[in-house]
């Protein structure tokens, strides 16, 4: 479960470090989206047949952190949208 946990926060700062612009993500924030994205590549990578869910993979790797970044770009739009309208 800790090693679930460290490779969210490294994915999810890993696509911090990837989508340009800056972010007004907390490290909270980073670790929920990076963790998303890890489920997300693991379920992929799964699917794919090269590993289980929860195991580490290159292929579930590059997967969980291009969901990240994608997860990312849609906080900042959800985020974004809440500013405005105030």
């Amino acid at each position: 479960m800790i090693g679930f946990i460290v490779a969210g926060l490294i994915i999810g700062a890993l696509a911090r470090l990837i989508k340009p612009g800056k972010q007004n993500l907390g490290l909270l924030a980073t670790l929920l989206l990076g963790l998303a994205g890890s489920v997300i590549g693991g379920v992929i990578a799964n699917l794919l047949g090269t590993g289980d869910i929860f195991e580490l993979n290159v292929l579930g790797f590059v997967v969980a952190v291009i969901a990240s970044v994608l997860l990312i770009g849609v906080a900042e739009g959800v985020s974004g949208r809440r500013k405005v309208r105030r």
